[in-house]
C-alpha cells in the first residue's frame, strides 16, 4: 500500500475528503515527553481499507481542517491503548474526537488477558511479528527516512485489520454494545488534564499520611503539578514520588535540613529549596484533605476478607460462563470499591454490571443467597 507523506498544508484537501468518506479510521501517534510535561506531537498515522497516510505536525502549523474531518461525529475513531494519543489530542482541541473504539479494551472480551500489547494483538490475529528496530525513533527529527514512515504507518495498516475481525467476533459473540459504556468513559476531560489541586489523589502510599504529613505531601504534590506544567518539564524533575511522601514525613524548613535529605539533588535544593520550605511550614498550620473512606488506612477483619471470598466466587462462575478471565470482570480491588461504595467502581457499569454487579449488590443486600450442589454453587433469591 503507497503511504502517504502529507507534509505541506496544500495536501490536507484530499486527505480531509478521504476521511470524510468512511465510516471508520485507524488513529495512532508519535510523539516525545521525556524532557517535557506535555507530549510533543510528532507524526500522525491514519488508515482506513485501502489508503494510508503519515501527517507531519512539524510542518504544518495549522492543522484545523484535518482535525474537523476526524472530529466528525459520525466517523469511528480506531485506536490501541489510546490515552495518550487522545491526550494530544484534547492539548489542541481541548476536546476528545469521539466515538472511539480502543482495541486493548475490546480484547478480553475475546479471551485476551487484560491490558494486552499491541504486538500481541497484531500477531494473534495475523501472524505477523511486528519489527522493533525504531521503538526508539527520536520522532521530532527530520527527515524521516522511508523505513521510520514504514514502521508508523504498520501500526495504523494493521489496526485497521484487527479491528475488522474483532468487530466480526465480537458481533458472533454478541458482545458488540457491551463496550459502549466504557468508551464513553474515554470521553472524560479529566483523564488527559489533572488538575494541580487533585494531583495528590494520584500518589501511592498517601494512605499511610495523617495530619501534618498528609497535608505537606498534598501541597507539595499541587506545587510540583503546577510547576510542572509552567516549566513544561516532567514532574519526576522536579520532586519524585517517593520524596513527596518522605518530606510529609520529615517536615524540613530550613535548606540544610532539606539538603540532608536522601534522594534530593542539589539542583533542586538551589533553585527550590526556598519554596519547598515556606510551603511545608504553611501546610504544617492547616488540616490536610480528608482521604476517601477507600483510601483510610485500617486494618481488614476476618469477616470482611470472607464477603471479599464470596463476591470473588460470584466472579469466577460469571466468567467462566462468558469464557473470560475473572480478572477482566472484576479484581479484588473492584471487589473491595464495590464493598465501600464506591460508586466509580466499574461493576456498577456497563456489561459488568449486567453480567454480575447486580447480582453482587443483590448480594450485599441480602436479596440473593449462595447454596453448594454437588455440581458447585448455585445463586437463588432470597
Amino acid at each position: 500500500m503507497t503511504i502517504q507523506y502529507i507534509n505541506r498544508p496544500d495536501q490536507l484537501d484530499s486527505l480531509c475528503q478521504l476521511i470524510s468518506q468512511e465510516p471508520w479510521i485507524a488513529l495512532d501517534t508519535e510523539f516525545l515527553r521525556e524532557k517535557t510535561y506535555y507530549p510533543k506531537f510528532c507524526l500522525l498515522q491514519i488508515a482506513a481499507p485501502g489508503w494510508v497516510a503519515c501527517v507531519d505536525p512539524l510542518a504544518i502549523a495549522d492543522l484545523t481542517p484535518l482535525l474537523e474531518a476526524i472530529y466528525n461525529p459520525n466517523i469511528v475513531k480506531v485506536l490501541h491503548s489510546c490515552r495518550q494519543d487522545l491526550e494530544i489530542f484534547y492539548q489542541i482541541t481541548g476536546k476528545i474526537p469521539g466515538p472511539i473504539f480502543d482495541t486493548q479494551i475490546a480484547a478480553p472480551l475475546l479471551g485476551f488477558q487484560e491490558n494486552p500489547g499491541y504486538a500481541m494483538l497484531v500477531s494473534s490475529f495475523l501472524n505477523v511479528n511486528l519489527s522493533k528496530a525504531h521503538t526508539r525513533t527520536d520522532w521530532s527529527e527530520r527527515p524521516l527516512s522511508e523505513d521510520q514512515i514504514q514502521y508508523a504507518a504498520d501500526d495504523v495498516i494493521y489496526l485497521c485489520k484487527i479491528y475488522k475481525i474483532m468487530c466480526e467476533q465480537l458481533d458472533k459473540l454478541g458482545r458488540s454494545n457491551w463496550l459502549e459504556s466504557d468508551f464513553a468513559l474515554l470521553n472524560d476531560p479529566e483523564l488527559y488534564q489533572l488538575s494541580p489541586e487533585n494531583a495528590w489523589l494520584k500518589i501511592r502510599g498517601k494512605n499511610k499520611l495523617t495530619g501534618k504529613q498528609l497535608s505537606i505531601m498534598q501541597s507539595l504534590t499541587e506545587w510540583r503539578e503546577r510547576t510542572a506544567q509552567q516549566e513544561n518539564k516532567p514532574r519526576s524533575w522536579l520532586l519524585q514520588d517517593d520524596l513527596l511522601l518522605e518530606l510529609g514525613k520529615l517536615q524540613p524548613v530550613t535548606l540544610t535540613d532539606l539538603a540532608k535529605i536522601r534522594n534530593i539533588n542539589d539542583r533542586t535544593v538551589n533553585r527550590y529549596g526556598k519554596v519547598i520550605c515556606e510551603l511545608i511550614d504553611s501546610a504544617k498550620q492547616r488540616p490536610p484533605k480528608p482521604l476517601a473512606e477507600k483510601d483510610q488506612a485500617g486494618k481488614k477483619t476476618q469477616q470482611h476478607e470472607a464477603i471479599l471470598d464470596v463476591l470473588s466466587a460470584v466472579v469466577r462462575i460469571r466468567a467462566e460462563e462468558n469464557s473470560l478471565n475473572p480478572i477482566i470482570l472484576a479484581t479484588r480491588k473492584d471487589l473491595e470499591q464495590l464493598l465501600s461504595g464506591d460508586e466509580d467502581c466499574l461493576l456498577l457499569h456497563g456489561w459488568r454490571y449486567n453480567m454480575a454487579g447486580r447480582e453482587l449488590q443483590g448480594l450485599l443486600r441480602g436479596d440473593f443467597t449462595l447454596s453448594l450442589k454437588p455440581d458447585g454453587v448455585v445463586i437463588s433469591v432470597a
